[in-house]
């Protein structure tokens, strides 16, 4: 398939002197976004003990550790802003994300030991099915950096039980190792408790020699045998107990190294573990990339940086598609598929570093005379109707046969309404694109440019609606929400207001709640909420884009779980005609 593939069509075109004046407020703008989501990043990062504390202990902090472990440039973190329960510690307490470690790709999560020795927070259960989902749909290994001192104690209300709670990854551990994929963990610190069966969950242990893991922690066990109330003689006993633990804590190295055998591995030094990890992950199955690769890698013709200049942060300005994806496709090269039908959707096949990979997303603007074809109504680009679904639906297919992992690319204000909507079956082309992509079973990646909305936010790839969205990356400029603001009030109070008139009342008050509920839907579709409220996965650079794409793809090629032949491709055969 070289003819096809090693060299493909160029689009995109180079900004013009007046292009770059027009879009240098556009620029400014993203740029003072984009430093206020780094301070809220650099508050979880700062969260806790001071590195220097840590330090002085002889520990390392998660974060060292995972500059260590981490290949260098390949860290792509997610998740960091998630605080869905709105703790004051202003994170879940776990830090992960994408990386490559001796060369090959892993899900890698860890306890920030900073933050009450790593304690269980609400929300981090949450946090941690979305780590173990992510390595499951991509089919690598989940590396995990073990020092957890058990629960926050006096909030286990929040995430002790419950069907996704605090003891729920335990079984997700048991379940990828169910599908052959390792979960190898180095192991910190004092585990007790829900601490020690995060550590012997995991497939291989590699310990620290001062690190301890236990059904109960010191705590635990020096409050054991109590007379149904405390009195000075049981304070007493308590003390002399919580010295000797202190001292002598249960599950020891001595203990599950030479006794239990549950730790492989010991090490001497903190960075010892994290070297027993990297050569660790050299034994793990993965593909060459050449295996995969259907041209030689190389950068898009045009600087990702653009992408700032070219993706308007007013919500109504309309902008080029195309030129966004010339910023972020392997020598600004594509294949378009059916570029005259559906115009409100681009499909298309583009590579990223020499890896074939489907993309599927909005475009926005007039769409032309007569389009859609059913109404008496001009179409708008962000919108979908029935053309762009049926062409979804049948790309979307055609990506499931040939095991092409799709990128998607979401700017929609939803799916087109009313009776000559209806007619053209919008409703069912809808749930048969949810159809499409669930049978595809193949990894997907999704970027909300801007907005998802309504239901077109699930049948653009959403995670909300199918098991093969690994993760979901926002920009300064997205909004999610079921429908704007404005509109929203209007489906709310149009009736109240009608009342009120027909009642002879002021509609004063009722226009005030309008303007209140809209304020809050603004105040909840923006980026910083999304990213707390795990409606993305994680707001990055516009400039950062291609790095995700980059650790996506080659991570979805380094051992999926079925291939398709270049040659028996029929996807580019039907693009060519």
């Amino acid at each position: 398939m070289r003819p096809y593939f090693e060299k493909m069509p160029e689009f995109g075109k180079a900004l013009k002197k007046g292009q770059l004046k027009r879009t240098e407020a556009n620029l400014e703008a993203v740029r003072a976004e984009e430093a206020n989501i780094e301070a809220e990043v650099e508050k979880v990062k700062n969260a806790g003990f001071p590195t220097e504390k840590i330090n002085a202990r002889g520990q390392m902090t998660v974060w060292q550790r995972l500059e260590y472990l981490v290949d260098e440039g390949t860290w792509c973190p997610l998740h960091t802003l998630y605080n869905p329960a709105d703790n004051v510690e202003g994170t879940t307490n776990v830090i992960d994300g994408i990386g490559r470690i001796s060369g090959r790709w892993a899900v890698i999560i860890g306890f920030d030991n900073k933050v009450m020795a790593g304690a269980w927070l609400a929300g981090q259960s949450e946090n941690i099915l979305r780590v173990t989902d992510l390595a499951k749909r991509l089919n690598v290994p989940l590396i995990w950096l073990v020092n957890c001192s058990g629960a926050k104690l006096p909030e286990q209300e929040k995430f002790y039980a419950n069907r996704r709670g605090a003891g729920t990854p335990f079984f997700r551990h048991a379940e990828l190792e169910q599908l052959g994929i390792p979960v190898l963990a180095g192991i910190y610190g004092t585990n007790p408790a829900g601490g020690g069966y995060q550590s012997i969950s995991p497939t291989v242990l590699f310990a620290h020699k001062n690190c301890n893991i236990a059904v109960g922690g010191a705590g635990i066990v020096s409050g054991m045998a109590p007379k149904g109330h405390f009195d000075l003689e049981m304070a007493e006993a308590i003390i002399d107990k919580a010295k000797h633990f202190k001292s002598v804590p249960p599950g020891r190295v001595e203990i599950h190294h030479d006794h239990t055998g549950f730790f492989r591995y010991v090490f001497e030094e903190e960075q010892g573990v994290l070297d027993g990890l990297k050569d660790y992950m050299t034994k793990l199955p993965a593909y060459d990339p050449e295996f995969f690769q259907v041209a030689e890698p190389k950068p898009p013709k045009f600087p990702t940086e653009e992408i700032a200049r070219l993706l308007p942060m007013e919500q109504k300005t309309v902008y080029d598609f195309n030129e966004i994806l010339a910023r972020l496709a392997d020598g600004s090269e594509q294949m378009e598929f059916r570029p005259d039908y559906g115009p409100e959707v681009y499909t298309g096949l583009i590579k990223v570093n020499g890896f074939l990979v489907a993309c599927i997303a909005n475009r926005q603007g007039y769409l032309g005379k007569e389009y859609p074809e059913y109404a008496d109504y001009p179409g708008f680009g962000g919108k979908l109707y029935r053309q762009g679904m049926i062409k979804m639906n049948e790309f979307i297919t055609l990506c499931g046969r040939d095991r092409l992992p799709v990128i998607w690319f979401q700017d929609t204000t939803g799916i087109d309404v009313g009776d000559d909507a209806e007619k053209a079956e919008l409703l069912g082309l809808g749930m048969s694109q949810i159809y499409s992509i669930q049978q595809t079973d193949v990894p997907m990646m999704l970027v909300v440019l801007r907005k998802g909305s309504a239901a077109a936010h699930y049948v653009l790839g959403g995670p909300t609606a199918n098991r093969h969205n690994a993760f979901t990356l926002g920009t300064v400029a997205s909004e999610i929400y079921v429908m704007h603001g404005e509109t929203a009030a209007v489906a709310t109070y149009s009736r109240r207001l009608v009342k009120e008139q027909a009642a002879g009342n002021p509609l004063e008050p009722v226009i005030d709640k309008m303007n209140t509920l809209a304020q809050e839907y603004h105040d909840k579709s923006r980026p910083l909420f999304c990213a707390k409220t795990g409606l993305v996965d994680e707001i990055v650079p516009m400039g950062a884009i291609r790095k995700y794409m980059e650790a996506f793809t080659a991570s979805a090629y380094q051992n999926p779980k079925s291939i398709c032949p270049h040659h028996q491709m029929i996807l580019p055969r039907i693009i060519k005609g």
